[in-house]
């Protein structure tokens, strides 16, 4: 497993490690079950969304429930079965190809007849009708997944580091001939979650979905350079705004009475406040609204001279004023 751990990399994963003990606090208030719950749906939701899957987070959160929801037969049943693989968690060895494979039976259950299979065919990646990645000939998987799983138990790398190499190799092999990227997402996260039990709340996945130009770009650049650094930059990049939008959600702010509720618009502005490199889609997902609510409190915002954007939707970045918003 090739991949050099600059100086990017050693920053990212110490402020990962600060991070993480006050999400730990977080996800000890009064609220934190909710909020786990809401994670998962979230995980799911774009897990899911990434691959094609067209049901909203909403309709996500009512099969979850058990509710009747009018979708493709196919898109109702990829839910299911994510929900039934993420309850897995428990008992699956992050280590063990079996595990992975009885994963993946459960995740592709119903969707494909090789469902807990390696491929048995040439698998690769296309963008439009070009070929992107040739993935490796199917005889060759076994004994490359066997390797891979090897090199994770024995690696010395810290294990946001390991998890993100295991994750990028994986889709490089690509083992199976349907899933690979939601379940290299979940054994990712399962990875984590044997390191910290923490990471089996955190919904990494949903802001993979934010980014899914990055994400595919990543795994192209790591192919390009031989090596994975580009890919464990940006999954780590993501895995520290994920605990930071969860951080800024759902919590009492300093100064705040009990029992006082924020307006939407002020979870929006303490948002971007806090990030201001934060993106619309981001803010959609941290706040669980539509576009359309966002784009209305975001230009009352500006109207307000609370803010203004310098820059494009790509790179730019918000200015705040630290005003007081008006009530």
């Amino acid at each position: 497993m090739k991949f050099l751990a600059n100086d990017t990399i050693i920053s990212l994963v110490a402020d990962i490690s600060a991070q993480l003990e006050r999400f730990q606090i977080r996800m000890e208030q009064t609220d934190s079950l909710k909020l786990r719950r809401i994670n998962q749906i979230k995980s799911i939701h774009s897990s899911l969304a990434i691959e094609g899957n067209t049901l909203s987070e909403s309709q996500v959160s009512a099969v979850i429930e058990g509710k009747r929801v009018v979708a493709p037969a196919r898109e109702i049943l990829e839910v299911k079965n994510a929900l039934a693989t993420y309850e897995l968690y428990q008992e699956l060895d992050a280590y063990s190809v079996r595990d992975l494979l009885k994963a993946h039976g459960v995740m592709m259950n119903g969707i494909m007849p090789d469902a807990g299979r390696f491929r048995n065919c040439g698998e690769g990646v296309f963008k439009g009708n070009k070929c992107v990645h040739l993935a490796p000939p199917p005889d060759r998987v076994p004994f490359l997944m066997k390797n891979l799983f090897r090199w994770l138990k024995s690696s010395k790398a810290h294990w946001l580091i390991r998890s993100c190499a295991f994750h990028y190799e994986f889709e490089f092999i690509h083992p199976f001939r349907d899933g690979n990227g939601r379940m290299g997402r979940l054994w990712q996260t399962l990875i984590l979650s044997k390191w910290n039990p923490i990471f089996e709340h955190l919904p990494v996945e949903n802001l993979v979905y934010a980014n899914q130009n990055a994400y595919y770009n990543a795994i192209n650049a790591s192919s390009a350079k031989g090596e994975c650094s580009p890919f464990v930059e940006f999954m780590l990049e993501q895995i520290l705004k994920s605990l930071k939008l969860l951080q800024n959600t759902g919590g009492q702010k300093s100064g705040q009475k009990s029992g006082q509720k924020k307006s939407t618009i002020e979870k929006v502005f303490d948002l971007i406040r806090k990030n201001p490199s934060i993106t619309r889609k981001e803010l959609v997902q941290a706040l669980s609204i539509s576009p359309s609510a966002i784009q209305k409190h975001i230009a009352k915002l500006k109207t307000d001279g609370r803010m203004k954007r310098i820059g494009g939707d790509k790179g730019g970045h918000w200015e705040v004023k630290k005003l007081e918003l008006r009530k």
